[in-house]
């Protein structure tokens, strides 16, 4: 072996360490441009990504994909190991559920468009329950009459639901079948392809202060 290819395994082993030791200490998934900062020049993070997945498919905590990055989590058949120190899982209504996927799939989307897709008024305690929890966030506000809040869904939502990426997310069938969402729905109801792009539209303007006054319908 040259001694410039053994320069080069040293890196790759060196950027496999530094890799390994960022994920472990990281509370949150990390992007694999976050992670190509820290390894050494020349080596690209993707293959060193590729060869951790290897090293850790067969043992008690896997690299995973999840929000747009990468993490560690406990091997699936292992999960149920931990279920007694695990946090207990935050139980949502039916109508947050709905909510929320009404959310996820048509963001960016103001109070009075999730009520028209249900047709059912919502609760401003529903949808502050799903900003505590930390899966949807307040986006900007519509450029119409009010200029009410619009939402959307945050990395957050992505990690704690196991998505890599919002298009991830099942079908609408799939969501009937698995009891998010009930036949109050609109019969015409299509679910989009859903688009969780930070950046806001054309019809959306910056929430600017949170304290100016809103419409009566997000007050």
């Amino acid at each position: 072996m040259s001694d410039e290819d053994g320069g080069g395994a040293a890196a790759f082993a060196q950027a496999l360490r530094i890799v390994e030791a960022l994920l472990f200490a990281s509370a949150v998934p990390l992007s694999a441009d976050e992670l190509g900062h820290s390894v050494p020049a020349g080596i690209a993070v993707e293959p060193v990504l590729a060869r951790l997945s290897e090293l850790y498919a067969a043992r008690g905590v896997n690299l995973t994909q999840v929000a747009g990055g990468w993490a560690f989590r406990t091997a699936p058949d292992l999960g149920y190991l931990l279920a007694a120190e695990a946090e207990p899982p935050r139980r949502l209504s039916r109508a947050a559920l709905e909510i929320l996927a009404i959310i996820a799939y048509h963001q960016p989307v103001t109070r009075a468009e999730i009520e028209d897709i249900r047709g059912v008024a919502t609760a401003k305690g529903t949808l502050d329950i799903l900003l505590e929890a930390g899966w949807v966030r307040l986006r900007g506000r519509r450029r119409s009459p009010g200029r009410p809040v619009t939402y959307g869904t945050t990395p957050g939502f992505l990690d704690h639901f196991g998505l890599d990426r919002i298009d991830d997310l099942p079908g609408l069938e799939e969501l009937k079948g698995a009891g998010f969402i009930e036949g109050r729905l609109t019969r015409d109801l299509a679910v989009p392809v859903p688009d969780d792009d930070p950046g806001l539209r054309d019809d959306e303007d910056p929430l600017g202060d949170l304290f100016s006054p809103l419409d009566e319908g997000d007050a």
